[in-house]
């Protein structure tokens, strides 16, 4: 289980990094980052972008899968959840100070 957890967060952080740049490389409305590539990246990424746009969705789509199946195993392996409705017992109170 711990081994499929390992390669969850390896995807995880992996497809981030990736969709950083790829989302960093993409020209918005004035340019952007894509300005520092000159006519090169321009040509790259200009209007006709629809597959560097459907494979941002790709690794979209993989980063948040990853991020909800690593939530799920962790969840599974602790056995404990914050909805199950399960309470903490507190056995050391709070001294209040009340000098007595």
């Amino acid at each position: 289980m711990s081994l499929a957890i390992t390669l969850l967060y390896i995807v995880f952080v992996l497809s981030a990094i990736v969709l950083v740049t790829i989302i960093l490389l993409q020209e918005g409305q004035g340019g952007g980052f894509t300005d520092a590539l000159g006519t090169a990246g321009k040509q790259a990424f200009g209007v006709k972008a629809r597959g560097i746009q459907s494979f941002t969705g790709i690794v979209a789509f993989i980063w948040i899968a990853s991020g909800v199946g690593i939530h799920l195993m962790n969840r599974e392996q602790s056995g404990a959840s914050l909805l199950d409705g399960t309470t903490i017992e507190n056995t050391d109170p709070i001294d209040t100070g009340s000098g007595s």
